[in-house]
């Protein structure tokens, strides 16, 4: 008398729940990919060996012909305090600043410490090196 069993296990492996989720992972990181763009305005950033890439809450833009921007609106040099103001009441944020590397350091002094008067963290965009 010979005994089977009626279940059998089949060997092969299924890889399309595998093509899904690698197809998932693909469009996850091309979304958020497009969350570390700079801001609008044109700027030539200046490079350094430690670039890192950091979460952008507010961003302020300083181009080389002097037009200030603050989260892509462009404002004018006395309207970035008010500006930064609002948008930082209440909570502690992170401020990337997006100055060109031929604006002159005062611009770059002025603005980080306003952000930094307001308790917020402050990062200066760099590029890596080539």
């Amino acid at each position: 008398m010979a005994l089977q069993s009626k279940h059998k296990v089949d060997a092969a492996f299924s890889m399309s729940s595998m093509t899904d989720i690698i197809f998932l992972l693909l469009i996850f990181f091309m979304l958020t990919s497009s969350f570390i763009t700079p801001s609008g305005l044109p700027v030539n950033l200046p490079s350094s060996e430690a670039s890192d890439i950091v979460m952008q809450e507010i961003t302020v833009t300083v181009t080389k012909d002097l037009k200030f921007s603050v989260n892509d609106r462009v404002v004018s040099r006395d309207q970035i305090k008010p500006e930064l103001t609002a948008l930082l009441q209440d909570k502690k944020g992170q401020v990337v600043l997006h100055i060109d590397k031929e604006v002159p350091v005062e611009y770059l002094v002025e603005i980080g410490g306003i952000a930094a008067g307001l308790e917020a963290n402050v990062s200066i965009a760099t590029k890596p090196y080539k």
